[in-house]
């Protein structure tokens, strides 16, 4: 039996990334303010500022370091309660108890989006900022978020570490909130192994998240590569006022992910091409459904998920077996144990689980399997016939059987 490719293996570096690199390395020059100017964190921030049609952006150390810095340059007050969707990465909830405040959930659906009216009945429970989390590439209806936020004057942050490269109504991920946030961790479309950035167009939230990032002293004047009264204000404003985190990137990180911004346009178009090409096979099965995506969504996935039908708990755990014996590993996120998805799990957040009864009973049938850009089709036939054969085996016998 031919097996399916492994997932998990990255696509390589660059080799345009070696010679800075080897420069590097040599020098021993990785600290990000060594450089009076120039440096590779600052030539990043300025490039994925211009790819993304921001004014600023700021490279840290994660995307969950990311959004803390983002809830901090709020300057939320202690114990702000910020509403969160019920899935998403568990890093998601830590970064709102970080920055000393209150996550509040909202339901989500079957199609993995914020379930809308939900999110609105919340939003009047003294909710002071929204993070909205793209989870696994999924766009909510963010005509529908900034509408209600904006209403109410209620920052939103995007959380896109899954987003690289989506678009809603033609823009940018990450650019529709007042923050957008981004991963480069290495299951990412850019990958440096760890790494983050966030973007903003307003002056005084990223003059805070660069002091707060580490910028000690008046490094604050090295991110500047451009004259800004408006960001030289707010930077003067905020010195000595914060508290100093220390979630620089480091300038092997920033020459590690630099190379990779020109290969996103690439690495998008691929990945969806491989999702829709799986996804229209696996919709050919009676017990396995792929939601359609929103009318103003152009994904840029790397993943695919899809919900099981008509299955039972013992059935679903059967079929996950099925197919890690046809060598595809599939996650169902409310079944797998601790799994870091399933609010259930995130015990750390005040209060008691909350009640998220929509949200549990997708979570027990939705899954999950890589997909990266890199596949071709004759191994994206093998991921797909794995995955259909493993529920056929299960629920074949069954409805012949008539049971």
């Amino acid at each position: 039996m031919t097996l399916p490719p492994n997932v998990y293996d990255a696509e390589p570096i660059p080799e345009t990334a070696r010679a800075e690199i080897d420069r590097m390395l040599k020098s021993g020059d990785l600290f990000r303010y060594t450089a009076p100017e120039n440096a590779p964190v600052t030539l990043l921030e300025r490039e994925f500022a211009a790819l993304m049609g921001s004014k600023y952006a700021l490279a840290v150390s994660s995307c969950s370091a990311a959004l803390f810095l983002s809830l901090k340059a709020l300057d939320l007050p202690r114990d702000a309660r910020v509403l969160i969707p019920g899935f998403t990465f568990a890093a998601v909830p830590s970064s709102v108890v970080h920055a000393e405040c209150v996550p509040v959930l909202c339901e989500v659906g079957d199609n993995y989006r914020i379930d809308i009216q939900d999110f609105e009945a919340k939003l009047g429970d003294g909710i002071s900022a929204v993070i909205i989390s793209h989870m696994r590439g999924h766009t909510s209806d963010m005509d529908a978020v900034m509408t209600l936020c904006e209403a109410r004057g209620i920052p939103v942050i995007e959380d896109a570490a899954h987003s690289l490269g989506t678009t809603w109504d033609g823009r940018n991920i990450g650019t529709i909130g007042t923050i957008g946030c981004f991963s480069f961790q290495s299951y990412k479309l850019v990958n440096a192994g760890e790494g983050g950035i966030m973007i903003t167009d307003d002056p005084d939230l990223i003059a805070r998240a660069v002091i707060m990032s580490g910028a000690y002293e008046h490094n604050w004047t090295k991110h500047l590569t451009a004259p800004d009264a408006d960001l030289d204000r707010a930077f003067a404003k905020a010195q000595n006022m914060l508290p100093l985190y220390n979630l620089r990137l480091s300038n092997l990180s920033a020459a590690i992910i630099r190379p990779q911004l020109a290969e996103i346009p690439r690495r998008v178009a691929d990945g969806r091409r491989n999702h829709d090409y799986v996804a229209e096979a696996l919709n050919s099965s009676p017990w396995l459904d792929v939601p359609e995506k929103l009318a103003k969504e152009k994904r840029a996935p790397d993943s695919i998920q899809f919900n099981l039908v008509g299955l039972d708990a013992d059935e679903t755990l059967a079929f996950a077996e099925a197919a890690a014996r046809r060598g595809v590993k599939v996650q169902i996120f409310g079944q797998s144990t601790d799994n870091a998805r399933a609010f259930w799990n995130w015990r750390f957040i005040p209060g008691a689980t909350p009640e998220l009864p929509q949200t549990r009973a997708m979570l027990m049938k939705a899954c999950d399997t890589r997909l990266p850009a890199r596949l071709k089709p004759a191994e994206l036939d093998l991921i797909a016939s794995a995955i259909i054969d493993a529920v056929a085996e299960v629920m074949e016998p069954l409805r012949a059987y008539g049971t």
